[in-house]
């Protein structure tokens, strides 16, 4: 991969990384409320549901994120983490912060298992 490319990846994670950092301080809006009407609970705590889902969600999205800029800076962005192959710049483009190549990923996805980056958001 040339160093354009890594510079163009870098932009696009610092980008997805600067989107995705406020909306993980939307967790205060997570409330447990009481109402005396059983459907308005109903509706609140399916909304509560939701939130905290999105909320998941986004934080290992933001996880996968900066583990892709660490790989960067570390100099090993692109490469398979289970298989050490390269990942094709196809999916790179696609999903700049995958941690595997495609068959990898096929793979886990079919064994059910998820990589899950070391670092914490």
């Amino acid at each position: 991969m040339t160093k354009g490319e890594i510079n163009k990846f870098r932009s696009t994670l610092v980008a997805k990384q600067t989107e995705l950092a406020p909306s993980l301080r939307k967790r205060d809006g997570i409330a447990i409320e009481k109402t005396p009407d059983a459907l308005d609970e109903v509706q609140l705590a399916a909304e509560r549901e939701l939130m905290t889902r999105n909320l998941e969600r986004e934080s290992m999205m933001l996880r996968e994120v900066r583990a892709a800029l660490d790989r960067i800076q570390e100099g090993n962005y692109g490469m398979c983490l289970n298989c050490d192959e390269e990942i094709g710049v196809r999916r790179l483009n696609a999903v700049p912060w995958t941690p595997l190549c495609i068959a990898c990923q096929e793979r886990d996805d079919l064994e059910g298992l998820r990589w899950l980056p070391a670092r914490a958001a």
